[in-house]
């Protein structure tokens, strides 16, 4: 139920212009009707939601947009994650791998972007991994190897600094999720930027241990990345981030994954 920036990121696929001709006389637009990129990326340590699921990630991932109406903007995404290793306090190999597929709709409006998002998770070796073929976790995320969830988002952009909110519903528990972010985009030269962002997030019965009242704060992520464009279509992304667990995370996460700090690099084709 991750992405290494959060699905957050697929959701808010940019809107293109759509490209088509009037009349005959009409010369045809350049642009493309569809548009999207792919991705290839590490990460030391796998969070969601403030919640630790494995260490040494690697991504693969692709999103497409296309423009249905005048400000209304469809977009498709797959991400497939995998651990390459992840070893536990006992020595025992952790083996987790995921697939998520998502389906938006955004509109953009003077005020801010808004998103409806569905997001479809796959866990081969369920939501907790495996240990020699045996399913991790207890009580209701024992054996659980599929879930879905519904979100509404709202971005906005204010000069360089980007706001956003989302709401998130898990059919799979009948739980919800909120997160509120905030980003600014410092450009250091033509071809490099420096983005911090912060994220926190609250649930509301949303994979939380019987310590838990059910309800509160998850999580505070704090990160710095550093987009460099080799070319007009290829960036290269490293990042830094920081995930400190908050009430409903401090029963779940592993002791040593309460304040962690964890990094990783990108690269991203567009087309």
């Amino acid at each position: 139920m991750k992405t290494l920036l959060s699905l957050s990121t697929i959701a808010a696929i940019t809107a293109s212009a759509f490209a088509g001709t009037a009349s005959a006389q009409t010369a045809v637009s350049s642009d493309p009707w569809i548009t999207g990129s792919v991705t290839a990326t590490y990460e030391s340590s796998y969070y969601f939601r403030g919640l630790w699921f494995s260490n040494n990630n690697t991504y693969n991932g692709v999103n497409l947009s296309a423009p249905l109406a005048d400000k209304l903007t469809l977009g498709f995404g797959a991400l497939y994650t995998q651990a390459a290793d992840t070893t536990l306090n006992n020595g025992d190999e952790l083996e987790y791998s995921e697939l998520d597929l998502v389906g938006s709709l955004s509109y953009e409006t003077d005020f801010a972007t808004y998103g409806l998002v569905v997001t479809n998770y796959h866990f081969f070796e369920t939501f907790s991994g495996e240990v020699n073929g045996v399913g991790q976790g207890a009580n209701a995320d024992l054996g659980v190897k599929n879930a879905l969830d519904i979100g509404l988002t709202a971005t906005k952009s204010i000069g360089c600094t980007t706001l956003s909110l989302g709401a998130w519903f898990d059919t799979k528990i009948d739980a919800w999720y909120f997160e509120a972010s905030a980003s600014y985009n410092y450009e250091v030269c033509e071809k490099l930027s420096l983005v911090p962002m912060v994220q926190m997030g609250y649930g509301i019965d949303y994979y939380v241990d019987a310590s838990s009242d059910g309800e509160g704060l998850s999580h505070v992520r704090a990160s710095l990345s550093a987009p460099y464009k080799l070319t007009d279509v290829i960036t290269v992304t490293p990042y830094v981030a920081g995930n400190f667990a908050l009430e409903t995370r401090k029963g779940q996460n592993l002791t040593e994954s309460q304040n962690d700090l964890f990094g990783g690099i990108s690269v991203g084709c567009s087309f």
